[in-house]
């Protein structure tokens, strides 16, 4: 496959992937409505042409296919709003057939971008909406025809006692197509405009029809049930294809090909006779009108406010421009550093250093801004997942989102996904009550509610999930983790916040049994682990028979951190700023030992273990006194210590380096190593991960 190729694929999988999401919005918004609006089906409608064009321009046939029968059931829709007057089980039946529809497409797609082939077998799709479409019809006969018994009589419809090729105008189309539509079916304009759409994608425009207003006007519905909808064709060559198209069409009584009588005596005796012979088209008014409309459409799009202009690029590209801002970071950096300069008094070269670093902060700014999308995309899924739990488990649950407009770096969105997913589902399945009755015996609405929120705090972003269910009873996860074998300490010196955290504890639940929706606790390590990898920190909060609430603390991004430059004998390291609480000096007197030996200093009255770092990695220094050096009190989850370091450089934002692929055989990551970067003088930083540093000196001891 070609670059070309590939791009328009690209291009392709984009703009699906958004009109599902899209799509999918739209339907969960009008199921907890009830009805659909006329925008949301116009909507709906546009999506479903959208990507049936653009899939058959593809050549995905089985989703053009899909979207195409969709598009014809949404048209009937637009044409004629009927949904408002569908029973509840008629309404419930449209919704999950919407859904299983945009899952199956979701499906295929993903299909396509792991370059798989994607599935011929949708007979099942375009039957479940042909049923449906047949149980519309029965359930809204009875109405159409009361409306149609109320109706006057009106002078312009065409009359009934005409044979049918007297009804249709003259034409010198030689063959005929003519389609009876099954009695009773209802509509009959819009399933003539259905054929005339079949027709048209079999043989293009190559044709005409009689009634030509099937699409707008209803009133021609009469003619239809008398006469028939006919197709005029030029050549013998369309009429075998026309015929396929009309055979695949729904509601289909019988169709015949006729001869045009009116050939010959058109040939014979010339237009002006044909034209003696052709009837008054008492529907020839509303076609104008129609057709006048039409016209003034354009001018009316026209006058409206211009879209902003979008383009979708690569994420690859992103990454390699975010790759070289970093570069030219650097390289300020070490230019304006550069050791030759020291002592040269040179004003205009200083003057010209300080504008170069406010416009590489601002490149700089913007690289980072274009990674940055909306975490709604993440939420949004969460609707769903709500809503087919809800059905499945038999709860009545309500999702509120907040903050879904802030903005996240795109790897730190897409990371976070299953994570939110996995504690969404916990809730529904462990954190609502299991009846409605046991909500309203503790005092609570009868229908639940789960809080999704975002919101920003400096260089971090704050989601939290809650729920306002049974919470988490303490004493009940302290008897498992004892039996587990997962304490540490006595029972009784384990405080609320302590108990809360081992359920963040590998392979920890709550549950005896695992049920389809997994316990709270149940994979809640991997959601650790996982919000860990970006940098993030994960807590939890729960008052019994109130509800629960998780939090998570993640950073904006991973490209460009705020750091302080430690040293450490000849070796320079780099810690996050959001990892300090506080630095200080200490005294002897200050410091304390435990009972193996380990060093501990107080502070906020609490006692920290001293991590010297020259230890830890034998590095050569000659500040090894407590007080000669400085203590770095540091924070990550739910670890806390304090850091020993010679000295500190200043803080300054690096770019974050990954390690080299052939040093993972080394497990650095895992000895408290983050990354690296590159400093103004062209040496090589050390950024530390406060987490896994922990870990590396509890397992040293």
């Amino acid at each position: 496959m070609n670059n070309g190729m590939d791009s328009m694929i690209d291009m392709y999988l984009f703009e699906t992937n958004s009109l599902l999401e899209q799509l999918e919005k739209i339907m969960l918004e009008a199921e907890k409505a009830k009805s659909f609006t006329s925008a949301d089906i116009d909507e709906i409608f546009r999506i479903m042409h959208t990507i049936k064009g653009s899939s058959a321009m593809m050549e995905f046939d089985s989703i053009a296919k899909v979207a195409h029968r969709f598009e014809d059931l949404f048209f009937i829709f637009r044409q004629n709003n009927t949904t408002n007057t569908f029973s509840e089980a008629m309404r419930t039946e449209l919704f999950n057939l919407i859904l299983k529809t945009n899952d199956f497409m979701r499906t295929e797609v993903a299909k396509i971008e792991q370059s798989e082939p994607i599935t011929d077998n949708i007979g099942n799709f375009i039957n479940d909406i042909n049923t449906f479409i047949e149980k519309m019809n029965s359930e809204e006969t009875s109405i159409l025809e009361a409306a149609e018994s109320k109706k006057p009589n009106d002078s312009n419809t065409v009359p009934q006692n005409r044979t049918p090729l007297q009804s249709i105008p003259n034409t010198s189309a030689p063959y005929i197509i003519r389609i009876i539509f099954d009695d009773g079916c209802g509509m009959e304009h819009l399933r003539a405009f259905i054929v005339k759409n079949a027709v048209t994608d079999a043989i293009g425009n190559s044709f005409t029809f009689y009634p030509e207003d099937v699409e707008n006007n209803p009133e021609s519905c009469n003619y239809l049930i008398d006469n028939g909808f006919f197709i005029f064709l030029d050549t013998e060559t369309l009429v075998d294809p026309a015929l396929t198209a009309i055979k695949g069409s729904p509601n289909i009584a019988s169709f015949e090909v006729i001869p045009n009588p009116n050939v010959e005596i058109v040939q014979e005796k010339g237009a002006v006779e044909v034209t003696a012979t052709k009837e008054p088209d008492t529907s020839s008014a509303a076609n104008q009108s129609n057709l006048s409309k039409a016209n003034n459409a354009p001018a009316a799009a026209a006058a409206q406010p211009a879209k902003h202009s979008i383009i979708s690029v690569s994420l690859s590209k992103l990454d390699s421009l975010m790759a070289i801002v970093g570069e030219i970071v650097i390289t300020e950096s070490m230019v304006t550093s550069s050791p030759d300069l020291k002592g040269l008094k040179l004003d205009n070269f200083t003057k010209s250093t300080r504008q170069l670093r406010k416009l590489t902060d601002e490149l700089q700014d913007i690289a980072m801004s274009m990674r940055m999308v909306p975490i709604s995309g993440v939420f949004n899924k969460m609707n769903r997942i709500v809503r087919d739990m809800g059905q499945s488990l038999n709860k009545d649950v309500r999702l509120t989102i907040i903050g879904e407009n802030t903005e996240l770096d795109k790897t730190i969105v897409d990371s976070i996904n299953d994570p939110l997913i996995h504690i969404v589902r916990n809730s529904m399945d462990h954190g609502i009550e299991e009846t409605v009755q046991a909500r309203i015996a503790a005092g609570k609405e009868p229908q639940g509610e789960i809080v999704l929120e975002a919101k920003h705090t400096g260089s971090d972003i704050i989601i939290t999930i809650a729920d306002d269910g049974v919470g988490v009873d303490t004493e009940k996860v302290l008897e498992k983790a004892k039996r587990n074998g997962i304490l540490t300490k006595p029972e009784s010196e384990y405080t609320k916040r302590e108990i809360l955290s081992l359920l963040l504890a590998p392979g920890f639940s709550t549950n005896e049994t695992v049920t389809e929706y997994s316990g709270r606790g149940v994979g809640m390590d991997v959601v650790k682990q996982n919000i860990e990898k970006v940098g993030g920190i994960v807590s939890i909060e729960s008052e019994l028979g109130e509800g629960t609430c998780i939090t998570l603390k993640i950073p904006l991004t991973l490209a460009i951190v705020d750091g302080m430059e430690i040293s450490v004998g000849k070796s320079t390291f780099t810690m996050p700023i959001t990892n300090i609480r506080q630095s200080f000096k200490c005294t002897h007197e200050e410091v304390i030992l435990d009972s193996i030996g380990n060093e501990l200093i107080e502070r906020m009255g609490n006692y920290y273990s001293i991590v010297r770092l020259h230890r830890l990695y034998n590095i050569e220094t000659e500040v090894t006194d407590i007080e000669d050096g400085i203590l770095v009190w540091v924070e990550a989850s739910d670890k806390s210590y304090c850091l020993f370091v010679d000295s500190f450089i200043g803080e300054q934002q690096v770019v974050v380096k990954p390690l080299p692929p052939y040093l993972s055989g080394f497990h650095i990551k895992t000895s408290g190593v983050a990354g690296c970067t590159i400093l103004g003088d062209g040496n090589i930083s050390i950024i530390l991960d406060a987490l896994s540093l922990h870990t590396t000196f509890m397992n040293s001891l």
